[in-house]
């Protein structure tokens, strides 16, 4: 069957930034939008950069020009959860604090990894201080929050992402020598090719990062892209922790119906005393996002089953892919299959998650499409408006014609 590439195909997480010579290819992809994430300090300005050329300039697809092709998304991956520092105390109000972004002393940045890497040392051997000292100088988290806000207000579409946590990775070994950009395209600052330290990132330090990016993420009514591997349930837990005090309350359909006649009087009311006082399109924050995505998710379907609690108040979204999830594709295991016909048809999405754009995305996510629309029994077509539909929900919060929903 002809793949209906006309309608829009939307790859909800993946990361051509990390290979810049592929970066010319996307004005000629088939994939209509990508969006795209950063992870450390090393791209967070090409991210912003690429989004300046051919960001989103509307919430409406009808406004589209062909070169709006890009979502960007700003965030610090659990992979490099090691190079931040977080000050005691540290919240989200610590950008005006004395926190310049200056390299820890010496002695501080050995302190910095010694204590939040595992297997803890009490003692480091002559070999641990070496790969102490050669690894990056830690950012201070309150400088990132500083950086991300000015991204965030200068991009108005933009995400938070990609953030979360880890269980199995291991910090690759350094470099030992200043990274830059490699003669391949290859952004400074990957894991690609690097034999790894035996070093893992303490979970409590991973939470206190992906905590506080939550937290952001409600502040500015941004969505989330969620990495999570080895650790759904304290992603699940996490995220409820941020939710505390603002579950929704679950109705009977009568009562529900008796409050939205009240909230729609009250709306009007207030619609009228916003325009009199000039002060529409005031942003309410919550200690929540709005919306996230559990990216190529890898848990099973009873574990995925606790998110369709409906007091959970973040609307929730689910993307595969390929990569991730099918590693040897096309063969389909009974418990992927299962893990897709457990996801409400409202809350799916489709991704690449690959480090390079151009044709082999675009291969890609004609692949995962195809998958999804064969296991839910969808035409082609059908599945691409679903997801397509989905993705404008998830990324930009509204329903196809910009309007929020």
């Amino acid at each position: 069957e002809p793949f209906p590439w006309h309608i829009g195909v939307f790859d909800a997480h993946c990361h051509p930034t990390d290979t810049t010579s592929s970066l010319s290819s996307i004005p000629s992809m088939k994939t209509r939008c990508l969006t795209i994430m950063a992870t450390r300090s090393q791209d967070q300005d090409l991210v912003s950069t690429l989004a300046s050329q051919s960001g989103l300039t509307s919430s409406n697809p009808t406004h589209w020009s062909p070169q709006d092709r890009v979502i960007p998304s700003f965030g610090w991956h659990p992979w490099f959860s090691h190079q931040m520092y977080i000050p005691p105390n540290c919240s989200l109000a610590d950008t005006t604090s004395p926190y310049p972004p200056l390299p820890l002393t010496a002695e501080d940045k050995i302190n910095h990894y010694q204590s939040i890497l595992q297997p803890h040392r009490p003692s480091p051997s002559d070999e641990d201080l070496a790969i102490f000292t050669a690894l990056p100088d830690p950012t201070s988290f309150p400088h990132f929050l500083s950086q991300t806000q000015k991204y965030l207000q200068t991009h108005p579409y933009a995400l938070i992402g990609e953030i979360g946590l880890d269980r199995s990775f291991r910090i690759p070994m350094p470099t030992f020598a200043p990274e830059t950009t490699s003669d391949s395209g290859l952004t400074a600052g990957g894991r690609e090719g690097r034999k790894l330290s035996p070093f893992r990132v303490d979970l409590k330090h991973q939470k206190q990062v992906f905590m506080l990016q939550l937290r952001l993420a409600g502040e500015m009514g941004r969505a989330v892209s969620i990495h999570g591997v080895q650790a759904h349930g304290l992603v699940y837990e996490t995220l409820m922790e941020v939710c505390k005090g603002h579950e929704k309350e679950v109705l009977s359909k009568r009562e529900r119906k008796r409050r939205e006649k009240e909230e729609t009087r009250s709306a009007n009311e207030a619609e009228a005393e916003v325009e009199e006082e000039g002060t529409r399109g005031a942003m309410i924050s919550t200690p929540y996002p709005p919306r996230l995505c559990l990216h190529s998710y890898s848990g099973t379907a009873s574990t995925f089953h606790q998110y369709l609690d409906p007091k959970i108040p973040i609307r929730i979204y689910v993307s595969f892919s390929t990569a991730v999830n099918l590693p040897e594709y096309p063969a389909l295991s009974p418990a992927f299959e299962a893990m897709i016909k457990a996801v409400p048809n409202h809350m799916l999405l489709v991704e690449s998650d690959l480090h390079t754009a151009g044709p082999e995305m675009d291969d890609r996510m004609e692949d995962i499409v195809r998958v999804i629309c064969q296991v839910k029994g969808w035409g082609l077509e059908e599945g691409v408006r679903i997801l397509r539909q989905n993705w404008l929900g998830f990324v930009l919060g509204t329903d196809g014609k910009g309007e929020e929903v």
